[in-house]
């Protein structure tokens, strides 16, 4: 992420296919097949990321449940 240069969503798209984009700059990462998610929001213009939550992919199933 340190030298990443993403200016919109679909520049984070050609390195990361399989990150889903949601509104408000928000970005999960499924990690190791899955296992695992990191939700972040990302400020394009800034190059800033800032990570939300990371666990598990049933944990997060828990999380939007709750």
């Amino acid at each position: 992420m340190r030298n990443a240069d993403w200016s919109r969503p679909n520049d984070l798209k050609l390195v990361f296919p399989h990150a889903s984009i949601l509104s408000d700059h928000r970005v999960i990462f499924n990690i190791k097949g899955n296992s695992y998610r990191l939700v972040s929001r990302i400020n394009y213009p800034a190059r800033v990321v800032q990570v939300r939550w990371f666990g598990t992919h049933a944990d997060y199933y828990k999380l939007k449940l709750s």
